[in-house]
């Protein structure tokens, strides 16, 4: 991770610096220059971090996993040549701890099939949920030109660890006319800890065969440990 930054701080300088020289030669005022590169060096810092601004507790970097015996299957490739891959960009099945982790370029997803599922995430830490985060590719990204498989209705659950009881933290809707990156804050009137949140999602835009989920957020408060 500490390479690649490395590499981006120096193709951001490298156009920083073209930028510049560009400006200067078209004889553009300081004050305009000043602007336009504080636009690409504010651009270049949403690489390095987005808008949500909030600990992500559904990371595998630390220590969250997925509860394989209550999460759906994953949905498998079809074995027809250049089926799966024409129509859907991606070329086999990615497991569902895809969700937890930061890439989402096109294919690197969770798939499941049809337009209903779940998907129960063991935290690495037991906290007080206070919202989730869910993140899809664009149109303008995707290979195929649409995004009809992003999930749509979906309901965010609480998994109590001694009696498995489901508290519902809220029901939302993943709108494709909004950003990418959408944040919902849960609907708890009293605050509760968990260490297993359960996704069910109910719908999705279109796609008849599966849905995918590129990736997903639990933000919250760490319990105190006595």
């Amino acid at each position: 991770m500490d390479h690649l930054r490395a590499e981006l701080d120096n193709v951001k300088n490298g156009i920083l610096h073209s930028v510049k020289e560009i400006l200067e030669g078209n004889g553009i005022p300081v004050d305009n220059k000043d602007h336009v590169l504080e636009m690409i060096n504010s651009q270049f810092k949403k690489i390095y971090e987005d808008d949500v601004q909030m600990p992500d507790w559904a990371q595998k970097t630390i220590g969250a996993t997925i509860d394989a015996s209550r999460t759906s299957k994953s949905y498998e490739p079809r074995n027809t040549e250049g089926s799966w891959f024409t129509l859907s960009f991606l070329s086999s099945a990615n497991p569902p701890d895809t969700i937890l982790q930061p890439d989402v370029s096109p294919g690197s997803c969770w798939a499941f099939p049809g337009s209903q599922g779940q998907v129960v995430i063991k935290l690495p830490e037991k906290i007080q949920p206070t919202a989730v985060t869910i993140q899809h590719i664009s149109k303008a990204i995707s290979p195929s030109g649409e995004v009809t498989s992003a999930p749509k209705d979906f309901a965010v659950y609480g998994l109590d660890e001694e009696t498995e009881t489901e508290i519902l933290l809220g029901k939302f809707m993943y709108d494709l006319e909004k950003e990418v990156i959408q944040t919902f804050q849960l609907q708890i009137e009293i605050p509760v800890s968990f260490i297993y949140i359960k996704f069910c999602l109910l719908s999705n835009w279109g796609h008849s065969d599966y849905t995918c989920i590129y990736r997903v957020r639990v933000h919250g408060k760490m319990v105190n440990k006595s």
